[in-house]
């Protein structure tokens, strides 16, 4: 079907859908380039999404060599041995100019006691604050509460998307040379804290315009949180002690390498508290300074963390926190697709992390790195895409039928039991973190059931159209997650199984996974070098 007059339209050179810190370094980037631009954000630029609301560490090391070495070899093997040293070079060299440039923007970085600048992490609120400033300092057009519901292509590839703005209602539409997907992961709304808009959008949009994805068998990443918050910040836990309700310890939970004990717990009926009574004393002001939100619910019902045991439980954040994504055909982030990009979370950040990461840290370094490629790259396409750019014949590339409202099917209330199917089939641990073959293939045929009524359903151009469409994402995704899951038969990074454990030497590579009714998987070979273990 070829597009369609909509109520707003607009004409840019790139289009970046998604507002985080990934989108916001594409669209500096590309601006930078001399790109005309247009940023679409599904909430609000600078508010929205995992970063805005949270502190985080960033991976930011001194080009010093002796450092730079520690910092690969850091989560290399806790990663499978999946990472890539020129990527993380990259990387690393990138995140280090980029957040020197954010001391040149005037982010208020701490000093220490000699007056130097410590930059080894943001204030999500400060930082994303900044970076919406900065875009439109650039001539960026920001389009807030406009989540995209399809892409555009033609035979040169893709070059635009359409959607709809959640506050007037009105339907969009924007033409461009090359696309940034910068959507963020899938957290399955979870409910974790910024990413009940994080549903797996970008993925599917882009594989419905041909693109592929990586390392989705990574995606089963869960964070403890108090059973009464929203705030997953498990770097915390570290300072904790884990006990049952009669004060017994729990042996071996904690946040780096005990969540599965935590886990085996809460299914067998057990509660499991925590108290973070290993953090020094100097410490403490300083821990809530560095998260002020982490704190927030304790204050509010008068527990002192430190003291006080509160109940835990793990929160599923799948892909923000795991490292799968979408698959990047060369080192500006391009995708399979010609004209189409992925920065950030929908980006698979196996190339740095392999098939483990934590929180912050590699993430923000990721999403700020490969956003300034992929913007980068995004505009040197536009160029070189010369003369086609103004007499293409883009079509949409839904797989769904998109229509205009009043002739959809969907209500919003099987919109909603579509989001329950598939939470039924990822959120549990006895499903998802604790995984089995039998297990995850009764899983996914339910699900490829659910994609095979979901396919027949028509989706109006509206808000309620976009809870069916995230929903359609989340099934989507969970489908490529297991597939995968099942070809990759060991335990590798956090891809645990538990009738193949262990590390099988003869799977050292990548899982390449696409389609949509019919879904394949594929080996393919890590790059050939030399990497510090």
């Amino acid at each position: 079907m070829a597009i369609q007059e909509q109520a707003q339209h607009l004409k840019t050179d790139v289009l970046v859908i998604g507002g985080g810190p990934a989108g916001t370094w594409a669209a500096v980037t590309a601006a930078a380039k001399g790109a005309r631009v247009v940023l679409a954000d599904k909430g609000y630029c600078g508010s929205s999404g995992a970063t805005a609301p949270s502190g985080t560490g960033v991976w930011y090391v001194k080009p010093d060599e002796r450092l730079r070495e520690e910092a690969k070899a850091s989560r290399y093997d806790m990663g499978g041995r999946l990472a890539e040293h020129r990527w993380m070079n990259r990387v690393l060299d990138c995140t280090y100019a980029n957040m020197n440039q954010l001391a040149g923007w005037g982010y208020p970085f701490p000093l220490d006691d000699e007056g130097n600048q410590h930059r080894r992490s943001l204030q999500g609120p400060e930082y994303m604050r900044l970076m919406r400033k900065v875009v439109r300092k650039a001539g960026v057009t920001i389009l807030d509460h406009s989540p995209a519901l399809e892409l555009l292509a033609d035979e040169h590839g893709v070059g635009g998307a359409a959607g709809v703005n959640t506050q007037t209602g009105i339907p969009w539409t924007v033409e461009a040379g090359a696309v940034v997907i910068a959507t963020g992961g899938c957290a399955f709304l979870s409910k974790a804290l910024g990413c009940n808009v994080l549903t797996g959008d970008g993925y599917l949009m882009a594989a419905e315009a041909g693109a592929n994805l990586s390392g989705m068998e990574f995606s089963n990443a869960y964070a403890i949180c108090p059973t009464f918050s929203s705030v997953t910040k498990t770097a915390y836990y570290s300072y904790a002690s884990f006990y049952y309700e009669d004060g017994t310890i729990v042996e071996g939970a904690g946040s780096k390498r005990g969540r599965s004990v935590i886990a085996r717990n809460l299914l067998e009926g057990r509660q499991v508290f925590a108290v973070l009574d290993q953090a020094p004393e100097h410490l403490k002001p300083l821990l809530r300074v560095g998260q002020t939100n982490f704190f927030l619910p304790f204050d509010r019902r008068g527990i002192d963390p430190f003291t006080d045991p509160f109940p835990v439980t793990l929160r599923l954040e799948g892909t923000v926190r795991g490292t799968g994504g979408i698959r990047l055909a060369d080192e500006l982030c391009a995708t399979d697709v010609p004209g189409l990009y992925a920065a950030g979370d929908a980006a698979t950040r196996e190339l740095i992390c392999g098939g483990f990461t934590g929180g912050g840290s590699h993430n923000a370094a990721w999403a700020m790195s490969s956003g300034s490629f992929a913007g980068e790259g995004a505009a040197a396409y536009v160029k070189k895409l010369g003369a086609h750019d103004g007499s293409r014949n883009l079509e949409r590339k839904s797989t769904q039928p998109i229509v205009e409202e009043g002739k959809g099917s969907v209500k919003p209330s099987r919109a909603a039991e579509w989001v329950q199917a598939v939470q039924d089939e990822v959120k549990p641990y006895d499903r998802n973190l604790f995984r089995t073959g039998e297990v995850m293939t009764q899983s996914l045929n339910r699900l490829n059931g659910l994609w095979n009524e979901q396919r027949e359903q028509a989706i109006e151009h509206t808000v309620d159209g976009v809870k069916a469409r995230e929903a359609a994402a989340m099934t989507a995704t969970a489908r490529w997650m297991y597939t995968s899951a099942l070809a990759r038969t060991e335990s590798r990074g956090m891809h645990k199984r538990s009738d193949f454990a262990g590390m099988d030497d003869n799977q050292h590579y990548r899982l390449i996974t696409g389609g949509l009714d019919q879904l394949w998987v594929r080996p393919e070979q890590v790059r050939k070098e030399v990497v510090v273990h």
